[in-house]
């Protein structure tokens, strides 16, 4: 599928970094476990590089971090529909308590597609996979049905690798550059991800979009031929 360019004439995908967001390495209650979810708003410029920004850390290597998920982007607007489901934690939901590097309103699973490349700052980030919910996030919250809600909403936000490492920082400006996968969503992803027997046509469908990390395409790959073993 060919790239289509200038995206920032497209309002729907007009965007600002409201935040940044970095961390080193805290206990998490209630069983003490290190975790990096915990993060401080930056001011001023940060160094992007190809593993993520300066001075952000991840506790697990093996399932966070790493160049295919350098950095996290969480949509701002979420925590207001996670607050209305669960309204006693109102005042805990709002940018950075989900662990997430950038944060900002105007983007959303429905918009972004798979392989996306935005211009932030003196960087260039590529839509690598959506972020999967963990348990972390219901125990950094304190609310066992925490990260299975976002689940079921698909409110997951996601990751980027680094193309071109540079600066970012609140303020600065977010404009898709290139889309090589059109039509084929986060949100399409994530239905087909959580769908109890999707179709195994879209499955490679999405297994082949260009940007997607390897992982993950392998997954939809192996998912579609072991359905298309089983018959109807």
């Amino acid at each position: 599928m060919a790239a289509v360019r200038a995206f920032s004439s497209n309002k729907s995908m007009n965007s600002n970094i409201d935040a940044v967001f970095v961390g080193g390495l805290r206990a998490l209650p209630p069983e003490g476990q290190l975790t990096g979810m915990f993060k401080t708003r930056v001011d001023g410029p940060v160094v992007v590089g190809h593993e993520g920004l300066q001075g952000d850390v991840q506790a697990d290597r093996r399932v966070h971090g790493g160049p295919e998920k350098a950095v996290h982007y969480y949509p701002a607007e979420h925590y207001a529909r996670l607050a209305e489901r669960v309204p006693a934690l109102a005042g805990l939901l709002l940018p950075g308590v989900l662990g997430e590097n950038l944060s900002g309103f105007g983007l959303s699973e429905e918009t972004v597609c798979i392989g996306d490349v935005f211009a932030i700052g003196g960087c260039r980030l590529q839509v690598s996979q959506p972020r999967q919910p963990c348990w972390k996030i219901s125990h950094r919250l304190g609310h066992a049905p925490m990260s299975r809600l976002i689940a079921d909403l698909g409110c997951t936000g996601w990751y980027f690798r680094v193309l071109q490492a540079g600066e970012v920082e609140a303020g600065d400006s977010v404009e898709c550059v290139e889309r090589p996968a059109p039509g084929l969503s986060l949100a399409r992803l994530w239905a087909v991800k959580e769908a109890h027997r999707p179709d195994p046509a879209e499955l490679e469908c999405l297994a082949a979009a260009p940007g997607l990390n390897s992982d993950w395409a392998a997954r939809l790959r192996a998912r579609a031929v072991w359905l298309a073993t089983q018959g109807p």
